[in-house]
């Protein structure tokens, strides 16, 4: 057999755990993966939860229809800016906030229907200065964090909040319509 057991867990639609296998082959019949080489077309973004000591995450009510709802802010990465530059200047540009020392947390990713993998490098940060505004992405404000999930949030949030929050798990990933967290 050439799968080896790994240490995630699988959570189908049903909400039943599976373990999640990790395949070496090719190509694997139980995960329908193609490994077509070393090189393939990725859109890289970021994303930070940003506490400010008092119980509260800045959060940002998106405008986009195609993803609304609230959720962390972050953007894409541009190219030749590293990582962690990305997201300070992100953060800066959607909210007014100038976040410092942010700490990477986890990843997600899942592939876009054109078959680019979508990374989103997941960031934590607890100081920051500057006045807080908006943008064209939506407005920002501060949130109590216990009241999170009594807004309508974007899809997959959820998922995503338990990776910041889970310094056990440091990704999720999304493929033929399951989660899985690593």
């Amino acid at each position: 057999d050439h799968h080896k057991s790994g240490h995630c867990v699988n959570s189908n639609n049903n909400g039943a755990a599976q373990e999640m296998r990790v395949c070496s082959a090719r190509h694997c019949a139980i995960w329908g993966v193609r490994k077509m080489g070393r090189k393939e077309t990725v859109e890289l973004t970021n994303m930070c939860m940003v506490e400010d000591g008092k119980g509260n995450v800045l959060v940002q009510n998106r405008l986009d229809p195609n993803w609304s709802g609230i959720v962390y802010p972050g953007g894409h990465v541009e190219a030749g800016e590293s990582i962690t530059a990305s997201v300070i200047r992100e953060i800066r540009e959607e909210t007014g906030l100038t976040i410092e020392n942010p700490t990477l947390c986890g990843v997600k990713q899942f592939w876009l229907d054109n078959g680019v993998r979508y990374i989103v490098f997941l960031f934590r940060a607890d100081k920051f200065t500057g006045e807080l505004h908006g943008s064209e992405e939506g407005d920002a404000f501060w949130l109590p964090r216990e009241e999170l999930f009594e807004h309508q949030t974007v899809k997959s949030f959820e998922g995503l909040v338990h990776v910041f929050e889970t310094p056990e798990c440091s990704e999720v990933y999304y493929k033929d319509g399951e989660t899985y967290f690593a």
